[in-house]
């Protein structure tokens, strides 16, 4: 994890979540990654805040997988967040 979030406020972590989670590269993973973080983020205590910074870093092929339950997660992802991740009920889609 980053040592960078010394002196970081809580207001600045979220702000730069949503920004790397909603511009993943596919408009698929922005939606998966960046829904969740809009739908949940503001309730998050500092360990939700970490899991989810590590949860960034990692390739969106894999994360996209471990929501839809088609590839086994790394134990360090098992528990809450990942149950809330897989519910799949933050993305809104809009027919144009």
């Amino acid at each position: 994890m980053e040592a960078a979030n010394d002196g970081i406020t809580h207001d600045h972590r979220l702000r730069r979540l949503r920004f790397r989670a909603w511009h993943r590269g596919t408009r698929e993973a922005d939606l998966m990654i960046g829904g969740f973080a809009d739908r949940y983020a503001a309730g998050w205590n500092d360990a939700e805040l970490r899991w989810f910074e590590a949860l960034l870093d990692e390739q969106d092929v894999d994360v996209m997988g471990w929501a839809f339950g088609t590839i086994e997660p790394p134990e360090a992802f098992h528990g809450p967040m990942l149950d809330a991740l897989k519910k799949l009920d933050y993305v809104s889609l809009t027919m144009r």
